[in-house]
């Protein structure tokens, strides 16, 4: 049988798998690209044209409000349909708008751009919704339990790799071309990377030999995905709540997770939108020094992740997701008492470390409170946990700023991911 080498790790992997697995590498390493480009500075280019906290804040808690609206019916659309599908339209419908970024500084002033970055957002979360929601249960169906470890390590290390680079060229344009359009290469950069990841997700498949939990087949046709997706809208204000909202999800071990995971994911996004301000109001980084800092950061990932598999067979991924919030919860804490680039460059070393352990097992950790034929109605609700945790943290820690400053904030969201890392070693099995 052959072997499947990625960094000197070799695996042997079954050719029935091997397909999937490819695509899936594919997929993250293309999304590395949108992430270390487009991702990575749109919030720095809405802060450099003049956007106030509480623009930044939205940038984060926009998409959170469409999450919460659209998850539960996405979840109910998502479960009826052909998961590979779904996906795989769901991310079309959602991509297309990193194209509609490039063209902002030509037809707007600052502030129109500001709000337009916005209403884009928005607009893009809700097809993202169905694609949070079915990806989690497509990679449930392509990669068998005894090999989630290691392909979500491999994902992790290539996301890494890839948006290290991506983040040292985008800098290196920022640098190099004027204002604005520097930042329209980079967001073009990021709509390139988007539309290739939405194609190799096409031919993510089922395991063969666990066979894929489908109801009736959609047209594999714009016409008939267009129609599709208007329908299940139209039917979000005619379907039941006991249809939509599944309260028997809510029983046992899985809601203790779910109240335990809200707790992490509120302390995770707290410092999201104050992290921008910080670093060009306060410690007045240029762009290639944040790019420089980004570039740390998921290189630490990269590294980590190349021992996910090990870790996880070690420490299992309830473990190991607790002890990687707890290094996690070091980068905001370093960073409000960082004063200049050193101690930022430090807390990203630490920050990559961190999420390292958690962005590989985190997603494994919530499969496994899930049943295998139940799988959407489950993520939908820790989909809207997720959501409801990003839009109160997003548009709680401006507030927070405005009362401590930003440093105090920051410090503070150090401290709440700690009590949650606690929490979930403590309670979270």
């Amino acid at each position: 049988m052959k072997r499947f080498s990625l960094f000197g790790s070799a695996h042997v992997v079954p050719p029935e798998y091997r397909s999937s697995f490819t695509h899936l590498y594919f997929d993250i390493a293309w999304f590395g690209l949108v992430s270390g480009s487009a991702l990575a500075f749109v919030a720095i280019y809405a802060t450099h044209l003049g956007a106030s906290a509480f623009q930044i804040g939205l940038l984060t808690a926009g998409p959170a409000v469409v999450n919460l609206v659209f998850t539960l019916p996405a979840g109910h659309w998502v479960e009826k349909r052909i998961i590979s599908s779904a996906v795989f339209w769901s991310a079309v419908f959602n991509r297309i708008f990193y194209l509609l970024w490039v063209f902002l500084p030509i037809f707007l002033l600052p502030q129109g751009q500001i709000w337009m970055i916005v209403g884009l957002t928005l607009l893009m979360g809700i097809p993202g919704t169905a694609l949070l929601i079915g990806f989690n249960s497509m990679f449930a169906e392509a990669v068998p339990p005894e090999w989630r470890g290691h392909v979500a390590g491999t994902r992790n290390a290539l996301f890494a790799l890839t948006i290290v680079t991506a983040t040292l060229i985008s800098g290196e344009i920022l640098i190099r071309v004027p204002f604005p359009t520097n930042y329209q290469i980079v967001f073009g950069l990021g709509f390139f990377g988007a539309a290739m990841s939405a194609l190799h997700l096409r031919f993510v498949l089922p395991s063969p030999c666990r066979g894929e939990k489908v109801a009736p087949r959609l047209e594999r046709t714009w016409a008939g995905t267009l129609h599709s997706l208007s329908g299940s809208l139209r039917s979000l204000g005619q379907a039941s709540g006991a249809r939509l909202l599944r309260t028997d999800v809510l029983t046992g071990p899985f809601a203790r997770l779910i109240a335990l995971l809200f707790a992490f994911h509120l302390s995770q996004f707290l410092p999201i939108p104050l992290f921008p301000l910080y670093q060009v109001g306060e410690l007045h980084l240029s762009d290639q020094e944040i790019s420089l800092g980004t570039a740390l950061f998921n290189g630490m990932v990269l590294v980590g992740s190349l021992q996910l598999a090990t870790l996880t067979q070690r420490m299992g991924n309830q473990r190991l997701t607790g002890i990687g919030i707890i290094v996690l919860s070091g980068y905001p804490l370093l960073m409000g008492l960082s004063r200049g680039l050193g101690l930022f460059l430090v807390a990203s070393v630490v920050g990559g470390l961190g999420w390292s352990m958690v962005g590989g097992a985190l997603n494994n950790y919530i499969l496994e409170g899930v049943p295998a034929d139940d799988r959407p109605a489950y993520l939908a609700w820790y989909n809207l946990a997720l959501n409801a945790a990003i839009l109160l943290a997003s548009l709680t820690g401006p507030l927070v700023a405005g009362w401590i400053g930003l440093a105090g904030a920051l410090i503070l969201a150090g401290i709440c991911r700690l009590l949650a890392a606690l929490a979930i070693l403590r309670w979270g099995s």
